[in-house]
């Protein structure tokens, strides 16, 4: 079977998956993050070089009641903590990057673990995992122009094309995205999600909520890419 080699995974449905149950909101988060538990060993047993997972959008963090994002921040520091004692990020050569704008928006101590795994692993070139935080594709490309412009103001020679504009994206270390897998049911783009790299990558949409996304469904999503010929606009 034919892997792809960067997959992005925007796992929706905590909520709805909580609502279906009779359960608040803070329980669908907490069964999302051991589905994410177990996507990510999957994707790691399989070899897949590139994972990359939507954490959250700055109006998740934002526009959202204050219980509810408190809950989250608290979520996100626990999970971190818990990835950087996971030998395998040593083992299995993982680099971790977080990208986003949660150094804006995220307490110290939700920050304090994802720096240091950022830190721990900057020189691992095995395996990338990347998480979107605080993230808005429309602000990384924004960011990405006015980084270029400064550029030219500085020197009129300095190049602008494909290669100078991808350099300057948050994703500048990351491939193409081959294959985005997004649960929950609803199809729809978020926030201009890595609008550059997802150019020509294949898309899975499936009903399941993020919290019932089995290893057998990402299993099946790499399936069905691996039966799908990539014929780049030819």
């Amino acid at each position: 079977m034919s892997l792809p080699n960067h997959i992005v995974i925007v796992p929706d449905g905590n909520r709805r998956w909580a609502k279906q149950k009779n359960r608040p909101a803070f329980f669908g988060h907490q069964a999302g993050a051991k589905a994410l538990e177990k996507i990510m060993q999957t994707a790691l047993d399989l070899e897949i070089p590139c994972l990359t997972v939507w954490g959250c959008s700055v109006a998740n963090v934002t526009e959202r009641s204050a219980a509810e994002v408190k809950f989250l921040f608290k979520l996100f520091e626990i999970y971190f903590k818990k990835l950087l004692k996971r030998k395998e990020l040593v083992n299995r050569d993982i680099r971790v990057n977080v990208l986003g704008r949660w150094p804006e928006f995220f307490p110290p101590g939700t920050q304090k673990p994802i720096r240091e795994l950022i830190q721990k692993t900057a020189k691992h070139k095995r395996h990338q995992l990347t998480f979107l935080m605080a993230y808005s594709g429309t602000d990384e490309m924004v960011q990405a122009f006015e980084a270029m412009a400064k550029d030219v103001r500085e020197d009129k020679n300095a190049p602008v094309n494909a290669f100078t504009l991808k350099n300057h994206l948050w994703s500048k270390d990351l491939p193409p995205v081959d294959l985005v897998i997004r649960t929950g049911g609803e199809p729809h783009w978020s926030a201009g999600m890595m609008m550059w790299d997802v150019a020509e990558a294949r898309l899975y949409f499936t009903k399941t909520y993020w919290p019932a996304f089995t290893p057998a469904e990402f299993k099946k999503a790499l399936s069905q890419y691996s039966k799908t010929e990539r014929r780049y606009g030819k």
